[in-house]
């Protein structure tokens, strides 16, 4: 059975772990390399847990028992209350296609619902096709807005959102 809890200074060490696996498993997946963020000083992952406190953002585990095997987080726009920011989403490879990223994303979905955000947004690189099919399941469209991805400037990153009314 698997349970969703929130990232928190308790389990800061399951977070790094499960983090830098998605980080290496999907490394065009993240805006951000397994290289940067092992490298990361306990105090940077301490404060990146405390940032995820529920209050402009938020960040879950996926549990399988004591076996992390999923990650999501959203931060809201600082800017316009609105609208939040699907971050980090991963799940295991041999977690997936059981419904446990769509359970990270409702439950994403939620956090940002009682928190006023009326829509959800996301970025996912060009190259995800499978991440892509994924979300348009979840009832997100692309916006039309195109980025650079970081790490490779021969992809890109789409935007897409949805509403979380």
């Amino acid at each position: 059975m698997v349970a969703i809890e929130p990232i928190t200074l308790a389990n800061l060490a399951l977070f790094k772990a499960v983090r830098l696996r998605a980080l290496s498993d999907a490394p065009s997946a993240f805006g951000s390399t397994y290289a940067r963020e092992s490298q990361m000083s306990d105090e940077e992952w301490k404060n990146r847990a405390v940032r995820w406190n529920g209050e402009a953002g938020i960040g879950f585990l996926a549990m399988e028992g004591s076996e992390g095997c999923g990650i999501a987080g959203c931060l809201l726009d600082p800017g316009d209350g609105s609208r939040a920011q699907l971050i980090s989403m991963w799940t295991a490879p041999p977690h997936r296609q059981q419904g446990i990223g769509r359970m990270l994303v409702e439950q994403v979905a939620a956090w940002a619902r009682g928190r006023g955000a009326k829509r959800l947004h996301l970025c996912v690189t060009s190259s995800n096709q499978p991440a892509m099919l994924f979300y348009q399941r979840l009832g997100f469209v692309r916006t039309g807005r195109i980025l650079p991805y970081p790490n490779d400037p021969a992809l890109s990153k789409y935007e897409m959102a949805r509403a979380l009314a």
